[in-house]
């Protein structure tokens, strides 16, 4: 299941808030997403990527969790008590999605929109918990990293990204 969408800033979701969020609105600036869990060994790297937030908002780096229970109920709490314990435990400041599914019958669009660009190496389904995708400026083109991979590790791709946009000297 895919999505017709020729960008990723044809997208939307419903923040944790109950909020929606037109994806347009960060058209020309990179996106980091990431499917997330509260109760998962990989859980220490909202840590990460709170730092690459902090690091690189003033850049025009968008971080957007997307909280996910469809690996081992490792999300099990709400869309409050999930934005509580990020805030508590890992200081997250970037902003979060209510709980969705990444794979299946009712797996968001955005997830359908970024598995269709990149495939893993047993197809495109996602098999965890903070999975990445890292989105050029363009919405089109989408770099996918596997839950091992730690924030830390995407650095260089984030700053090589940031560099290719128009009307900004690259970075050093």
């Amino acid at each position: 299941m895919g999505t017709e969408a020729s960008s990723v800033y044809e997208l939307s979701f419903t923040d944790n808030h109950g909020q929606p969020v037109d994806l347009a609105q960060f058209e020309g600036k990179p996106l980091l997403i990431v499917n997330t869990a509260s109760k998962c060994g990989f859980t220490p790297q909202y840590d990460g990527l709170q730092k690459l937030h902090e690091q690189f908002v003033d850049q025009g780096l968008v971080v957007i969790g997307f909280p996910c229970d469809q690996f081992g109920g490792q999300e099990p709490g709400d869309d409050g008590e999930i934005e509580e314990f990020c805030r508590i435990n890992h200081g997250v400041t970037f902003p979060l999605s209510t709980k969705v599914d990444v794979n299946g019958d009712d797996e968001h669009p955005v997830f359908g929109y970024l598995k269709g660009r990149t495939g893993g190496l047993l197809g495109s389904r996602i098999k965890w918990n903070f999975t990445k995708f890292l989105v050029a400026p363009d919405g089109r083109t989408v770099t996918r990293y596997a839950p091992t991979v730690e924030p830390e590790k995407i650095t260089g791709d984030i700053v090589e990204i940031l560099g290719e946009q128009p009307g900004q000297a690259p970075l050093a």
